[in-house]
């Protein structure tokens, strides 16, 4: 396809593909940047979202956290537009501004009505663009993440899961907190920001996707006024696969009232072929109100107000999680419930009555997630970043369907296959110990 833009070079020759199921359209302009898109013209919003296809994980030990700095920099204001600026053009429209750092992406996203598009992605090409890194900006923003630090740490949630994947992938980027440690984050100097925002915020490192009532076209060309004068330059190279060590860390923290329990074993990579089988066997374990764990830990034994389990999966590894609070006198009988239920699963398929349950609830939940041009939007990048493809409703819901009991149980089998679970708990411990012995499935 050719296309004439003013004030850029004429004659931009794109590649584009079509996926005509979904209505997404996708183009790769000259300097690497991919540009998606699906069209949904039954709605008035469009959600438009910038994202860098590198997140913590591509951070060394020294720059742990500059990933999450950055995302939050480019809000203190840029060469066109102060903070202040930033906040009110996008509030002035009814639009919704929203930016957050993952292990292996960074999203900057804006959801407005489609005739408001054209302001909305100025506003976030100029924060991807423009940035400043300001020095006293940088210093003033040091201060709100280690308040950011501190409010994470009061949360024993987080802070149980935090500990045990910092042991779990030990001596890796995948175990690394997202924001970074208090040595980290207060050495990062203007310096060192801007070398690492421009090895990672390159063109091959980008991608630009929008769902709702928007033309293809229209996107494409709206990227290439900002976009196409960067040179070509490719996404930094991968990092190598962690290796995965099942911890046994037992933490105490006497300010807690609860004792927070996270059990793990190591489960498959995101595209994985398996991945819809891994989604039910999750399900059915602790994915819902009827789930085993829910119903067994909860609701017949009161021995607990939340717990659920939850796949982590990455490009090239991922953990099957379990999380429980309970008390320190239940905590024990918790975890060999918990590690029951793993055996069960292993040694025992699945009915058809639970297996159809877990179904329709995956099914359901994918459909729903999938309502919003806001979760068009997010799917579109993702399914680029690690799939190279879009997949339909229908080709997920099929996949969803094909999987047996069978198929179930020999994934458990893979994953409760006789090592030994990782385990960490956290707060008051008041003597409670577990030994390794015990954490054999």
């Amino acid at each position: 396809m050719l296309l004439a833009l003013a004030g850029a070079t004429p004659l931009i020759i794109m590649t584009p593909s079509v996926s005509v199921s979904r209505n997404v359209e996708a183009t790769t302009l000259p300097n690497g940047l991919r540009v998606i898109t699906e069209t949904m013209p039954h709605v008035r919003s469009v959600s438009v979202g910038i994202w860098i296809g590198s997140g913590s994980r591509r951070e060394s030990n020294a720059e742990n956290g500059i990933s999450h700095f950055i995302e939050h920099m480019v809000f203190k204001g840029t060469h066109n537009r102060t903070a202040e600026d930033i906040a009110r053009v996008v509030d002035s429209c009814g639009g919704h501004l929203d930016a957050y750092t993952a292990k292996e992406l960074v999203s900057y996203n804006c959801k407005v009505m489609d005739e408001h598009l054209p302001l909305a992605f100025d506003v976030l090409a100029d924060l991807v663009l423009n940035p400043l890194f300001h020095t006293e900006d940088i210093e003033k923003e040091k201060s709100v993440i280690l308040e950011e630090m501190k409010m994470e740490v009061d949360n024993p949630e987080y802070l149980v899961h935090e500990t045990f994947f910092s042991h779990y992938w030990r001596n890796h980027p995948l175990g690394r907190s997202i924001v970074g440690t208090k040595a980290t984050v207060r050495a990062f100097t203007s310096d060192i920001i801007e070398t690492y925002y421009r090895r990672v915020y390159v063109p091959g490192n980008i991608i630009i996707t929008a769902a709702g009532n928007i033309a293809h076209q229209r996107m494409v060309d709206l990227v290439s006024a900002y976009f196409t004068a960067l040179p070509r330059l490719e996404a930094p190279s991968e990092d190598p696969a962690p290796r995965s060590t099942p911890p046994l860390v037992l933490k105490s923290k006497r300010s807690l009232e609860q004792v927070h329990v996270c059990l793990g074993v190591p489960a498959y990579p995101l595209a994985h072929e398996k991945r819809y089988g891994a989604y039910l066997l999750s399900t059915i374990l602790g994915g819902g109100m009827s789930s085993r764990l829910f119903q067994n830990i909860r609701e017949r034994h009161g021995l607990a107000y939340s717990v659920f389990s939850e796949l982590n999966m990455f490009r090239d590894t991922g953990c099957l999680a379990v999380y429980s609070g309970t008390s320190t006198h239940t905590a024990k009988r918790v975890v060999q419930m918990t590690l029951d239920e793993f055996r069960r699963l292993r040694d025992e398929p699945v009915s058809e009555d639970e297996l159809r349950r877990s179904k329709d609830h995956l099914k359901g939940s994918l459909a729903l997630s999938l309502e919003s041009t806001g979760s068009r939007m997010s799917n579109l990048a993702r399914q680029e970043l690690f799939f190279g493809r879009f997949f339909t409703v229908d080709e997920m819901v099929e996949a969803i369907e094909g999987v047996t009991a069978a198929e179930v149980q020999a994934i458990a089998r893979e994953f409760f296959g006789g090592h030994r679970v990782g385990l960490t708990v956290l707060g008051r411990l008041n003597g409670f110990s577990v030994m390794p012995k015990e954490l054999e499935c």
